[in-house]
């Protein structure tokens, strides 16, 4: 099976030692976070879990627990974007993520670890000069240590609109002309383009639209076949294959103002304080009226078939 530990919190940069703590005992709790009182309850063992799927701002955290990592596949999306302090106030400095990107490439391999420029956004100050002279400059520094470029337009959920209300739609002619310089860009360094979500307007121009983390990236990653249960994407503009996702909502203290995931800031820094990195739950702990269920899992790994590890 496939475990997601991003598409709710950042993991790797505040909850590396938890998690660390979760790999060491062999089980994680996770919360229904439409009903509280449902909890998922998982193995953490590479008897059953393929690959395990990060998305982070920050990997360096996780760096001193790479050998508790060694047994499972891994597949690290990293998002390095131009923005300053004024829209993500926590993320570390960008010089250093690019070298901390680096490392992580040559631990887990380039076909392991994929960039995400996203979301995009205009402003006065973020206009589409910056943002190809940005893409050029990662883009340039990653060269070699990924195979892959994740794009989006800002999206703008309730959350967003409330944390970043000044924020716009990306218009589609701006789009077409961001998507064409950045596959251009991302072309002349050995990097797919793959926009999140957003259709296929980018496909004539050389975008790879059919999705971002597909079973097919899983498999090129570990160089291993997945049967893979079928489900769906988690919009449905996404093709992307999402499955559990141990995280938490309202956790992720980049507080970035773009971010889907988190309400207001003394949201997130009250529920983040009721972190213990030595329980089950990223947040919180057992309660008394909790319904455990233990989720059934086993591997998908096909031991009939082994990729080539440059195969689609």
């Amino acid at each position: 099976m496939i475990m997601n530990t991003g598409q709710r919190t950042d993991i790797p940069a505040f909850y590396s030692e938890w998690f660390a703590n979760r790999l060491k005992e062999g089980f994680v709790c996770v919360r229904n976070p439409y009903n509280p009182k449902q909890v998922s309850r998982y193995r953490l063992d590479p008897a059953v879990v393929d690959v395990i799927g990060f998305c982070t701002k920050n990997p360096a955290p996780m760096f001193r627990y790479m050998d508790l990592l060694k047994d499972y596949g891994q597949y690290w999306f990293v998002t390095i974007t131009p923005y300053g302090r004024d829209i993500e106030p926590n993320v570390p400095d960008k010089h250093q993520l690019l070298e901390d990107f680096k490392t992580l490439s040559d631990l887990v391999g380039s076909k392991s670890v994929g960039w995400r420029y996203d979301p995009v956004f205009l402003s006065d100050r973020y206009t589409e000069e910056y943002h190809i002279h940005a893409y050029e400059q990662i883009a340039g520094a990653l060269d070699g240590y990924t195979e892959t470029s994740v794009i989006s337009f800002i999206d703008l959920y309730p959350k967003v609109r409330r944390n970043f209300p000044e924020a716009k739609e990306v218009e589609k002619e701006q789009r077409i002309r961001l998507g064409k310089a950045f596959i251009k860009i991302a072309s002349a360094h050995g990097m797919t383009v793959k926009p999140c979500a957003e259709g296929d307007e980018l496909a004539a121009y050389g975008a790879d639209c059919s999705g971002c983390m597909r079973i097919s990236d899983y498999e090129k990653a570990i160089g291993k076949k997945l049967v893979a249960p079928k489900r769906k994407g988690a919009r449905a503009a996404c093709a992307c294959y999402l499955s559990c996702d141990i995280g938490a909502y309202n956790t992720c203290r980049h507080l970035c103002r773009y971010c889907y995931a988190n309400a207001e800031a003394e949201t997130v820094m009250e529920q983040s304080g009721l972190h213990d990195p030595r329980s089950p739950f990223l947040i919180g702990n057992y309660k008394e009226d909790d319904q455990i269920h233990d989720v059934p899992q086993k591997s998908w790994i096909d031991e009939q078939m082994t990729l080539p590890l440059g195969t689609e």
